[in-house]
């Protein structure tokens, strides 16, 4: 099969839209992130359909006014956020596949349910690899995000055309719009009393503006009387309580070493479910 190059040019975007894999493992010694996607349901439900290999490249974006055009002829796949989504000024689906052509522009407007979408593409895109990953990190990889202007290499010629049917079959979206998130107690939850333990398993959490792709900060404090510890171990989807009563909730680039008691643990499974929720928006843990 040849496979002939393809470029996107990034017309407009936000700052934080990157590329992403399911990331770069076996670094953290190292104090490198995996980088992996925020949420890897969306993103491993778009390769599934193109067919693709799983690990294979795609755009995560977290804002809206993204814009891109296609060099060459390939076939996309959406999923994540539900968002506008037009090409060439066309309405069409936030979700499964769809048929581009040479000098097609695909534009991501408003998200109205979610935060974060995905944008495969037959092959996956084709940017540089870093320690095994292309998934974009600053410090690691040469650019920490897409930027307007950047061109980035696709395969076309990659495969017959994929029915569109296949993309409304099972993808069950109602995790977007969902208020609880399943955690497991952390390492230092012995240290809360059974009052904080009861407002962990009780209140409601309103996520707040300082929301990225390092953490997640809740807008609810936990008054405490916790001392930093030495450093230790964390990964996506720990939650930590700071000294004055702050709960982050670390994401896929957050560091790999912390001195703030972790009091709970996301499954990875959960992790989908925090990475879509909005500013503003609310949640409840269940302790598992």
């Amino acid at each position: 099969m040849i496979k002939d190059i393809g470029i996107i040019r990034i017309l407009k975007t936000g700052p934080s839209s990157k590329i992403r894999d399911l990331g770069r493992m076996g670094y953290s010694a190292w104090g490198v992130p995996c980088a992996e996607p925020a949420d890897r349901k969306a993103f491993i439900w778009n390769n599934h359909l193109l067919r693709n290999q799983k690990n294979d490249a795609q755009l995560e974006i977290n804002q809206p006014g993204f814009e891109v055009q296609f060099s060459e002829p390939t076939v996309i796949c959406f999923a994540g956020a539900k968002a506008e989504i037009k090409i060439n000024n066309q309405l069409s689906s936030s979700f499964g596949i769809q048929q581009i052509a040479a000098n097609d522009i695909l534009h991501v407007g408003k998200f109205s349910i979610g935060s974060v979408l995905y944008v495969g593409i037959r092959g996956g895109f084709q940017s540089e690899i870093v320690m095994g990953s292309r998934s974009m990190f600053a410090s690691v990889t040469s650019k920490a995000h897409i930027d307007k202007g950047d061109e980035v290499n696709f395969f076309t010629n990659m495969t017959a055309r994929l029915s569109s049917s296949y993309a409304r079959a099972t993808y069950d979206t109602d995790y977007l719009t969902t208020e609880i998130i399943s955690v497991y107690p952390g390492p230092e939850w012995h240290l809360l009393s059974s009052a904080q333990k009861q407002f962990l398993q009780s209140s409601k959490f309103h996520v707040s503006q300082m929301k990225n792709t390092m953490a997640v900060q809740l807008e609810e404090l936990l008054p405490n009387k916790l001392s930093e510890m030495l450093t230790s171990p964390v990964f996506p989807g720990t939650v930590q309580l700071t000294p004055g009563g702050k709960l982050i909730c670390l994401m896929q680039d957050a560091q790999v070493t912390g001195g703030y008691p972790r009091v709970l643990q996301l499954d990875t499974s959960e992790w989908n479910i925090l990475a879509q929720k909005k500013p503003g928006s609310t949640f409840s843990f269940k302790i598992i």
